[in-house]
């Protein structure tokens, strides 16, 4: 890979720089398995799985990951307000609690067990030119926590994560506002940025936003299915990509 052809790197950050993709995804398996199981009625009958997380959760904002996994489960609860509170009891539960209480439990794992950066993803931070200017862009409201744990956030001058969304009113991935957003607050051509991510709905992100290359990161979701989703590169650790 050629990077003098590129101005800046797009970063997703669970799952590309640090692997708190596993954090999130121990973090709503227990929350969904706690929920379906305090459920007595036939849509919590089909237990949470481990593939629920790439199907309908895996980079998306929050509050949008529980209502794409309720509706594979044809629940309906209200949406609720963000001030939710996470002890909502059973019958009671809305949209926002659930996700308010998934993000307890990752926050919980995250202050006990912190995160260290994926070895090849330093190395290829490591290696680029400096002309290439970096950003993170992460559905994660975390984000930048996650960043300092890691030892990562001094490297990014731009960083556009769920609560940059939200203040901004930019819809989450799928759609590529919030890429677009970071190549605009680096002063970078859309076409001149490479996106990297590990996710179904960050690819098609970038591949909806006409940047000039689409690198998918398999973590889980698999190969095929990310090339599938818009990946023209996909890579098992991001130091295949270092110069």
């Amino acid at each position: 890979m050629d990077w003098t052809e590129y101005d800046a790197a797009l970063f997703d950050l669970d799952g590309v720089l640090t692997p708190t993709a596993e954090v999130h995804m121990r973090a709503w398996e227990r929350m969904f398995t706690d929920y379906l199981n305090s459920r007595d009625d036939a849509q919590a009958q089909q237990p949470y799985r481990e593939a629920d997380y790439f199907d309908h959760i895996d980079g998306k904002p929050r509050y949008d990951g529980v209502r794409t996994f309720l509706a594979s489960r044809d629940i309906e609860l209200p949406e609720g307000d963000p001030t939710d509170p996470t002890d909502q009891p059973p019958g009671q539960e809305t949209v926002c609690g659930l996700g308010n209480r998934k993000n307890d439990a990752f926050n919980a794992v995250l202050a006990q067990e912190g995160v260290e950066p994926y070895p090849g993803s330093v190395a290829l931070l490591d290696a680029l030119p400096e002309s290439v200017r970096l950003a993170v862009v992460s559905s994660s409201k975390n984000a930048p926590a996650v960043l300092k744990a890691a030892g990562l956030f001094e490297r990014f001058p731009v960083i556009v994560d769920g609560q940059v969304a939200a203040a901004k009113g930019l819809p989450g991935k799928p759609a590529p506002d919030t890429f677009q957003n970071a190549a605009d607050q680096l002063g970078v051509a859309h076409e001149k940025c490479v996106v990297l991510e590990d996710a179904h709905s960050g690819v098609k992100a970038g591949a909806a936003g006409g940047f000039g290359l689409v690198v998918g990161v398999d973590r889980g979701a698999g190969a095929d299915a990310l090339r599938a989703s818009g990946a023209q590169v996909v890579v098992a650790d991001l130091q295949e990509l270092v110069p």
